[in-house]
């Protein structure tokens, strides 16, 4: 998959869900890493994926087409 076929993928729905899903998934890790070491750039990067997981959500829900 190239990165116009994954751009164009992301611009739907479907695609907001997954990439969506892969940041949580990345947020719950990076969370649970920072607890453990207590690494202040473990949080930032758990913050980070946490608000991409929330653009996406927002988009799924809020932009209409």
């Amino acid at each position: 998959m190239n990165l116009k076929a994954l751009s164009k993928f992301h611009k739907t729905k479907v695609g907001h869900l997954v990439f969506g899903l892969v940041e949580l998934l990345l947020a719950y890790t990076f969370a649970s890493l920072a607890i453990g070491s207590g690494r202040f750039s473990e949080y930032g990067l758990a913050i980070i994926f946490l608000a991409g997981f929330l653009r996406n959500m927002l988009r799924i829900f809020l932009v209409r087409k």
